[in-house]
């Protein structure tokens, strides 16, 4: 693999042009967002590209269902004193 390097000049604002070739070597297309990092006197640029994760719609629901029915059983005891559909 072939490095590629280019010298760029900071622009007003702190503007940086990122040459065509360089963008299609990184794998960075218009609209992404990059991580820029110093490592010691270096500056690190990543391509932030969300992780895709393939999940069960259903346990998903399961989960929400379980978070929804302890945050019920919590206001209970909060509000009620503990029983369900008791009031006092």
């Amino acid at each position: 693999m072939e490095d590629v390097r280019f010298v760029l000049k900071v622009r007003k604002k702190g503007i940086l042009i990122l040459p065509k070739k360089l963008r299609e070597k990184a794998g960075i297309s218009e609209g992404d967002e990059v991580i820029v990092e110093v490592e010691r006197d270096r500056l690190v640029m990543r391509v932030l590209k969300p992780r895709v994760v393939d999940v069960d719609p259903c346990f998903v629901e399961k989960l929400l269902r379980e978070e929804y029915e302890h945050e019920k059983r919590k206001h209970e005891r909060i509000f009620y004193g503990g029983e369900a559909g008791s009031r006092h």
